[in-house]
């Protein structure tokens, strides 16, 4: 016999419930979906090029280096990140908009948990399952809604959903919370094979999001007693393989967790920098503020800290924690329903709570499904205990919460808010002092940053972020030998950490180091092999060393690892322009203009492309063109005056080579063609002066010489003119048209 059941509620009363539950939560949340990339996200979403695209899907699923980085091991996290990049890119109102809704979801799934297990969830069994309340069954809906109110706008849960990347914590919830209610509809169906498969599947994707859901078959076979078969061996003899399929899941989870190094990359493990006992007794102190904040959110604080707990530090947090603990147990035989209640919260805490974790001591994210057994526990027992009496309290309780999670989400804003008022409650959090330093860094306000960075720097001295940060921050100030000291120091305490020596390797092409910036990029390489970035610039270190051949590979896989990637278009272009491969070196510039029609040297690369062609006025037009959009641009300028000399447009001609003069007096070239096109255009006295500047920068420079020559004969200086001939044929004798003004020297009647 099961326990009293009341009649289900309408359908059309639970799809009202249901709306209002959805609506609720979307106004709690209005204000996000501007809220930037913050702390991980950036690792996670701005630099995993594993997202950039959909297919191969294993690459995707597979998403290869990373120092412990939240996607780590994690390939349905990973996909979903993909999937919000192929509908906004980095723009992040798509990955707000998912966030949401997977919230909005997890909070309807808890309402149909808590209202079909209220109604009776072992209907039909021949076991008694755990009494409930007479009272709760008959206002199963009602209570139902005011739990998963209360849950789903609790301020506790904006970490799990504003904050982008901790979507693997609400992704997971909602796998979680899916596996129980594919579990209680397939009891309740005559044909439950359908929703045993939609259990185990929930399931696996689950522990495909987070490693927390490895407690899903733990809890799922104590439901299974506690509310549908009233024994653990009845649960077994009814639905074995059913508890047996989900505890299979655990089988991909060890292949996630290994794959990881079984320890997130050195931050989460038994072989990590901090002993078990130590981070165990910090967990008191964490547990205890979790219980805390459960019922009285504040302050939230986006980042604690780590913190270390000697035993009477633990002790106070002890006399919480352990009392807590020891009536779960008691309960689990006494009062089964308490106790899987008491079950929920600490089996679900126990993987972060035991595997000590070198970054992460006291998170709030770590709520996220552990509140549900607190909210549910509360909402019951008022009810139970005051009846329908309650309900108003508990609704007006959940509009609260959902104010407070707006006025929340304000502080999400941006980063300098966030960051700020983290370190103003947690002064003493390494993470926050270095997150306030980025935020300040990306402000430009360079100084602050370094000050705070140094703080956090003092608190935990072997973080390779921070040395990391403070590289950028040097880099930023052109401190290019304090930045690579910093770069170097970040990946020597890892090696793996592909970002710190990829940047490492941009100092060296900037100091002119392109041997050294090559065996860089290929390490880089080796570690993330998805990473477009470093190939392109490994490709740019190559061209830099006179190997354009070599190079293309490199552009070439740039691009296929990135189709719109403009740079390794133009790179490539311009290694094929040194092969001669014009007609190739042309589509590559048109593609990269098809991307970005306003870059000027994609523009100009192009003219020089289509010069070679002999396309002589498309290339004019393209070197207009790169003169429109960077007027400053000396070789535009340049280029754009020659190619009008070329075409008899004399005097457009003069305007751009002055212009290039005035741009970069000091470099030769331009008083050589601007001296070209005066002695064209009439000018021989102006062309000589411009003709004895470009010797003056360059006395070897034999196209000077003999426009100097051609000058000083136009001017009829005819003893001054044939030295400057001999000295451009001496420096460059296949200048034939140098020997040939001194063959008409020899025919004079008075030549010697």
């Amino acid at each position: 016999m099961s326990a009293s059941v009341s009649e289900p509620a309408p359908r059309r009363a639970i799809l009202i419930c249901a709306a209002a539950l959805a609506l609720a939560t979307l106004a709690a949340y209005h204000n996000t979906f501007a809220v930037p990339l913050l702390f991980d996200d950036l690792q996670s979403i701005g630099d995993n090029p594993s997202i950039r695209h959909l297919w191969p899907i294993w690459d995707v699923l597979n998403p290869t280096g990373g120092y412990g980085y939240t996607f780590s091991g994690r390939p349905v996290l990973n996909l979903s990140l993909a999937l919000c990049y192929a509908v906004s890119g980095t723009n992040v109102w798509s990955y707000h908009a998912l966030n949401v809704l997977i919230h909005v979801f997890a909070g309807l799934t808890l309402f149909g948990i808590v209202r079909r297990t209220l109604q009776g969830a072992g209907r039909g069994g021949s076991v008694s399952p755990a009494p409930l309340s007479p009272l709760l069954s008959a206002d199963a809906t009602p209570v139902a809604l005011a739990a998963a109110a209360l849950w789903t706008l609790h301020p506790l849960q904006t970490e799990s959903v504003t904050y982008i990347v901790q979507r693997a914590e609400s992704l997971m919830g909602l796998f979680f919370l899916l596996t129980f209610y594919g579990f209680i509809r397939a009891v309740a169906s005559p044909r439950p094979r359908g929703w045993q498969i939609f259990t185990v599947a929930a399931c696996l994707l689950g522990v495909a999001t987070k490693e927390v859901a490895a407690a899903v078959p733990v809890l799922v076979l104590l439901y299974d007693r506690t509310f549908v078969a009233g024994t653990f061996r009845e649960a077994w003899r009814r639905r074995r393989w059913l508890h047996l399929a989900l505890a299979a899941t655990w089988l991909p989870l060890f292949g996630l967790v290994a794959g990881t190094g079984w320890n997130r990359g050195g931050t989460a493990g038994f072989g990590v920098a901090v002993s078990p006992w130590a981070y165990w007794l910090t967990q008191f102190k964490a547990v205890a503020h979790y219980v805390k904040q459960s019922f009285w959110p504040h302050p939230l604080v986006f980042e604690y800290g780590v913190f270390r707990a000697g035993l009477a530090d633990a002790a106070p947090y002890a006399l919480v924690v352990a009392p807590l603990a020891a009536a779960t147990l008691v309960a689990l035989w006494r009062r089964p329903v308490l106790g899987f209640l008491g079950a929920w919260f600490f089996v679900i805490l126990a993987p972060t709570s035991l595997v000590p974790s070198t970054v992460q001591v006291v998170v709030e994210h770590r709520m996220y499904l552990p509140l549900a057994a607190v909210v549910v526990l509360t909402v019951g027992a008022g009810a139970a205990l005051a009846g329908r009496r309650s309900l108003p309290v508990f609704f007006a309780l959940a509009v609260a919460a959902g104010v407070a999670t707006e006025l929340r989400n304000r502080t999400y804003g941006n980063d300098l808010s966030l960051w700020g008022d983290t370190v103003a409650h947690s002064p003493e959090s390494a993470t926050a002092q270095n997150g306030l330093g980025v935020a300040l860094y990306q402000r430009g306000r360079l100084q602050e940053a370094l000050a705070h960075y140094d703080i956090s720097l003092r608190l935990d001295p072997a973080s390779l972020t921070i040395h990391y940060n403070r590289g950028l921050a040097w880099l930023r100030l052109d401190r290019r030998q304090e930045a690579a000291a910093e770069f170097a120091e970040s990946f020597r305490l890892h090696p793996r950490f592909y970002a710190a020596q990829f940047q490492f390797g941009l100092i060296q092409l900037l100091m002119n180091q392109p041997q050294a910036a090559a065996a860089q990029f290929e390490q880089v390489v080796r570690v993330q092999p998805t990473l477009a970035e470093a190939h392109y610039e490994w490709g740019v270190a190559l061209a830099k060393l006179g190997r354009p051949a070599d190079a293309i590979p490199h552009y070439q896989e740039a691009l296929r690892l990135r189709p719109d990637y403009a740079d390794a278009e133009c790179g490539l272009g311009v290694a094929l322009h040194q092969l001669n491969r014009e007609p190739e070196a042309a589509a590559c510039f048109q593609r990269a203009l098809q991307a970005h029609p306003d870059r000027a040297d994609a523009h100009f690369n192009l003219g020089l492309a289509l010069t070679q062609i002999g396309h002589s006025d498309d290339a004019r037009a393209q070197y207009a063109e790169a003169v429109r959009l960077d007027p400053d641009g000396v070789e535009y300028q340049l280029n754009l005056g020659i190619a009008l000399a070329q075409a008899g447009r004399g005097a457009e001609a003069l305007d751009h080579l002055h212009t290039a003069v005035q741009l970069q007096p000091g470099l030769p070239q331009t008083h050589c063609n601007l001296g070209i096109a005066l002695a064209e255009s009439g000018r021989a006295e102006e062309a000589v002066v411009e003709f004895q500047e470009a010797l003056r920068l360059r006395p070897d420079y034999a196209a000077a010489h003999y426009g100097l020559g051609n000058a000083l004969l136009a001017l009829r200086r005819l003893p001054e003119a044939r030295p400057h001939f001999e000295e451009a044929l001496r420096i460059d004798p296949q200048l034939d048209a140098a020997r040939e003004m001194l063959d008409r020297f020899r025919s004079l009647p008075d030549a010697p």
